[in-house]
């Protein structure tokens, strides 16, 4: 079987007031403004190859409009179609995505937008003049300078969403379109799975899923930045707080996938994470581990509590619902927050 996807390449967001989001990943997280078009503002880290990585459009509510993902070869594109048309999906193929021409964009079962394509356009600052960020680098495999904001990430990472069943959606995903299942993580209290991580390369993910007990599709619970080291994560840990911006959770280190993390919010509430650090597995017959939250799934030190707002995703929905049939009662709170019990976080 061929490889079909390569990485994820841009993550698509909506927010209620775009000047506010966009103004906060310029001068807070970092990224630089590289273009507008019909309302939508396209952004890019520092040290992303391609023209951009994160585009934000207007909507009435923050959400994920679409999650984009390079393939392999332009052949790996057509195939990845024909085997999401097979699998019962109908999609659609569209020409005209910025920058990046033909694509294939579809729903997935469980309500996500994804966009697959191959064509991109490569960025290579060449004015030496330009702004900080924007300038081209002494070093050759650079596209940019490095950015002058203290602890801005080098690269887009990963992204998350929240679905009504975690085993069969990364099953999906693994058939479907040859994501690797590399972990999950299984209520100590009840089987029931509540998290898993899958990846299209080395990392430990560049997916991630999340339990949702609410009725509504398509949710995503947050994307995640690259940062070069662990002192670049506390430095933007600093001075988001020096600058009066919250911390939800963190900076330590997840137990999958062994990355430092640090959790934040933007301006529309839809929550950023920054990565470093972590392990890479190349074994292409991995078995994927079975992880508790009482063995620091989610916190690798076991000595915290994870807030209950991280359980947020977004758009808003109500609460759990069917997901939570015949779950007992003693339980209930733990599907909702599995790592609310001190040691677990």
């Amino acid at each position: 079987m061929i490889t079909l996807l390569s990485h994820l390449s841009y993550v698509a967001i909506t927010s209620p007031d775009v000047e506010a989001s966009v103004e906060f990943y310029k001068n807070q997280v970092g990224l630089i403004e590289v273009d507008r078009v019909d309302g939508a503002v396209y952004l890019r880290c520092w040290g992303d190859y391609y023209a951009y990585s994160v585009v934000v459009l207007p909507g009435d509510e923050p959400s994920l409009a679409t999650m984009a993902w390079r393939t392999s070869s332009p052949e790996a594109l057509e195939e990845a179609a024909r085997r999401v048309e097979a699998a019962g999906i109908q999609g659609e193929w569209v020409d005209d995505v910025h920058l990046i021409g033909r694509a294939y964009r579809f729903v997935g079962p469980w309500g996500h937008s994804l966009t697959l394509h191959w064509d991109v356009t490569r960025h290579h600052a060449t004015d030496a003049n330009a702004l900080d960020g924007e300038a081209a680098s002494i070093y050759p495999d650079r596209p940019s300078r490095r950015s002058s904001v203290a602890g801005a990430p080098r690269q887009l990472d990963h992204v998350t969403v929240a679905t009504s069943d975690v085993d069969a959606f990364a099953a999906w995903y693994r058939d479907v379109l040859g994501f690797r299942i590399m972990a999950r993580t299984v209520l100590d209290e009840a089987p029931i799975s509540v998290f898993s991580v899958l990846t299209t390369n080395e990392k430990s993910h560049d997916l991630g899923v999340v339990l949702d007990g609410s009725t509504r599709a398509g949710r995503v619970n947050h994307y995640a930045f690259w940062v070069d080291t662990r002192e670049e994560l506390l430095i933007a840990a600093d001075i988001l707080g020096e600058n009066g911006y919250p911390i939800e959770y963190g900076p330590s280190i997840h137990g999958i996938g062994e990355q430092n993390f640090l959790y934040y919010r933007e301006p529309s509430s839809l929550r950023i994470e920054l990565n470093t650090g972590g392990y890479r597995n190349y074994v292409p017959d991995w078995e994927p581990n079975t992880w508790r939250p009482s063995q620091g799934s989610n916190n690798f030190y076991r000595n915290s509590t994870m807030p209950m707002s991280m359980t947020e995703s977004f758009p808003a929905a109500d609460g759990p619902s069917a997901t939570e049939e015949g779950v007992p009662e003693e339980i209930r709170a733990a599907l909702l927050n599995p790592y609310a019990e001190q040691g677990r976080g």
